[in-house]
């Protein structure tokens, strides 16, 4: 596998993203920008970044190192548990306990990464939330913040 293998693919990603992000419409204008515009420069981005490695690639790819394709595949499966308990258990109490495992898997110790997980839960949840008035789901602390 090389580089122009992975351009492609990330080609592939960015036509599917700008696919799939086109029709995204709110019921009601809430912000100037709306929100198709997130899906449609990530996928800008993925497709620049794409093309350059397409273009320019060519290079041998190194294999993994020993273990790395099981801790790839762990955090595809923790991003996947996010997204489903984000809603459920909010922002505050999902980010914390993926960053927990995140950390886990890249080698943090336990007490450590659940405090840097608080902290970090935390502050974004205020940044966003209060300072930036960006709605993020309460979830099971609702009646808490």
């Amino acid at each position: 596998m090389n580089d122009r293998i992975l351009g492609i693919a990330a080609l592939a990603l960015a036509a599917f993203m700008t696919w799939a992000g086109w029709d995204i419409e709110a019921p009601f204008a809430y912000e100037p920008v709306g929100p198709r515009a997130f899906p449609l420069l990530i996928a800008l981005i993925i497709g620049l970044c794409g093309l350059r490695l397409a273009y320019k690639g060519g290079n041998a790819v190194e294999p993994n190192p020993a273990g790395a394709n099981s801790r790839i595949a762990m955090m595809v499966l923790y991003a996947v548990a996010y997204a489903f308990l984000f809603q459920w258990l909010g922002f505050v109490i999902a980010t914390l306990v993926m960053t927990i495992f995140v950390g886990r898997l890249f080698g943090g110790g336990w007490i450590k990464c659940a405090v840097g997980g608080a902290i970090m839960s935390v502050f974004f949840f205020l940044l966003f939330d209060k300072v930036l008035d960006v709605v993020l789901p309460g979830g099971l602390l609702e009646n808490l913040i």
